[in-house]
């Protein structure tokens, strides 16, 4: 595997166990709108399901409103501390990573408000030399702005990144940047067996760190 400038991380499913939070503020906001609770499993399978209008599937509406992430990030301030991880192995990878010289970045369809607070919690923010939120950019993934976005900001060419992530919107997203690709398969898409995709954080690091 050739050696990258640039390694970009989706956040959700790649880097943070956020399952639980993510489909506790999304029951949230629907009780809030007078909707009865979803299911877990639906609405983590729902995630990175690329061909479902996500505001349509959740709470009904045909885009995102403010309200919906007023009462979104409400939830997730007052309960991301209790609710998210890391995945285990991840911060040792990147903090080798950043140490090694690699510049480090995110690409995430979260709010930066609820990204920056999860990511502080953490204790990763410093990792990043750029972080791509969803109200960076005029499209979410699988539009590839974020990645466009982050390739400007630490003045590097496509073909010196390397995205990871966990699911088809962030693989679209890295082929219509020109960007080469990594899918991880313990995040919130089932992967088929015979799927090339990176089992585990541990492989993921013999890979980086070749």
């Amino acid at each position: 595997m050739m050696t990258y400038d640039l390694i970009i991380f989706d956040m959700d499913g790649t880097l943070v166990d956020s399952s639980r939070l993510l489909a506790n503020a999304i029951n949230h906001v629907r009780s809030r709108l007078d909707l009865p609770p979803m299911p877990h499993e639906a609405i983590i399978g729902a995630v990175n399901n690329h061909h479902l209008n996500p505001a349509r599937y959740f709470y009904e509406a045909e885009q995102f409103l403010p309200i919906h992430e007023q009462y979104f990030s409400d939830y997730y301030t007052k309960h991301h501390t209790a609710q998210l991880a890391l995945y285990e192995g991840i911060k040792p990878l990147l903090t080798s990573l950043k140490t090694s010289g690699t510049a480090l970045a995110l690409a995430t369809n979260a709010h930066r408000i609820s990204a920056l607070e999860s990511l502080e919690h953490l204790g990763i923010t410093s990792c990043f030399d750029a972080i791509a939120c969803h109200d960076d950019v005029p499209r979410s993934k699988p539009a590839p702005d974020m990645l466009y976005h982050i390739l400007e900001t630490v003045h590097l060419p496509a073909q010196s990144a390397l995205f990871v992530g966990d699911g088809p919107r962030d693989e679209e997203a890295a082929a219509a940047a020109g960007v080469d690709y990594l899918m991880v398969d313990w995040g919130f898409t089932e992967h088929a067996k015979d799927k090339k995709v990176v089992r585990s954080v541990e492989a993921l690091r013999e890979i980086l760190e070749q």
